[in-house]
């Protein structure tokens, strides 16, 4: 996962002081990165018979996207509010440094769907936890949940006890 971190950058101060923000574009950009991401973020969920993939706004569209196309599977984008144009279901919750919400259509999900939850980045875990809720409250089960980066020392993964977590990059 050395080439991948490589391809990530450190940018101080952002979105506040005090933060280091993990900027993923120079990783997006490369196309060997982009692509071997990928295959590392899907490759232990092979073979679990997943129905779609589901992305928070807005780095979880760029992976989740490319996730559900490699496994042949639609792709649910979980949006912030106002975006979507339909029916939505939303959940509530806390950032580390505010608050937010998540919408998805009402018929995003069937019953019986099984989702993989992809987003760029596991921090605090508030978002993932509040996505897994939203998927749920809508008729499908999280089979796993996948991150390119997990900043450990936040015990994100804490609050997502209960679900598979995989994450390639840890800091």
């Amino acid at each position: 996962m050395e080439r991948l971190k490589n391809k990530i950058r450190d940018i101080p101060d952002f979105p506040k002081e005090g933060i280091i923000f993990k900027d993923i574009s120079p990783l997006v950009k490369d196309p060997a990165a982009l692509r071997l991401s990928i295959y590392q973020l899907l490759h232990p969920f092979l073979g679990k018979e997943i129905t779609v993939v589901a992305g928070m706004e807005a780095r979880g569209f760029i992976f989740g996207s490319l996730a559900a196309w490699e496994l042949g599977v639609g792709f649910v984008p979980l949006r912030k509010p106002g975006k979507l144009p339909y029916d939505v279901q939303s959940i509530s919750y806390d950032l580390e440094y505010g608050s937010a919400t998540l919408e998805a259509h009402v018929d995003a999900f069937s019953e019986g769907d099984r989702v993989l939850l992809v987003d760029d980045l596991l921090a605090t875990g508030g978002t993932a936890k509040a996505s897994c809720e939203l998927v749920e409250s809508l008729g499908a089960t999280v089979v796993a949940c996948a991150f390119v980066v997990e900043l450990d020392d936040l015990k994100g993964r804490e609050k997502l006890s209960g679900y598979d977590v995989h994450s390639l990059i840890h800091y």
